[in-house]
């Protein structure tokens, strides 16, 4: 699968709001790290903090603006640029918020997955 159809799939997976499908990118022993929150570690844990996030929001999607590739030790390194689009349990849709997600891979599952953005429009009143 190439870098793109591998990352359009895990953002389509995510916009589904199915954390089963979203873990199922994972290693294993993957890590996921959502901005300042301490990282899930594990497929279980991961698949738990996407239902924990699912449940604060109504739905989202992700618009990719960009990806570029690079190396780390174990593999291919992954670079998204993105504005995710938020629908909060109120109904409200929020302004797109721009994020940057790092993947790193190993083999051919997500080993190490971060995101960086700016979620407290999401969260304001």
């Amino acid at each position: 699968m190439s870098v793109y159809s591998l990352t359009k799939s895990y953002f389509e997976a995510v916009d589904s709001m199915k954390a089963t499908r979203v873990a199922d990118f994972f290693a294993e022993d993957g890590s996921f790290r959502f901005g300042n929150a301490p990282a899930a570690l594990g497929k279980t844990a991961i698949e738990q903090a996407n239902i924990d996030f699912f449940d604060m929001i109504s739905g989202l999607s992700h618009e990719i603006i960009g990806i570029s590739t690079g190396k780390w030790e174990s593999g291919i390194m992954i670079s998204v640029e993105l504005e995710v689009h938020y629908t909060r349990k109120n109904g409200t849709v929020v302004a797109p918020i721009p994020c940057v997600s790092i993947i790193r891979m190993k083999h051919d599952k997500m080993q190490d997955f971060r995101i960086f953005g700016d979620m407290s429009p999401l969260f304001a009143e």
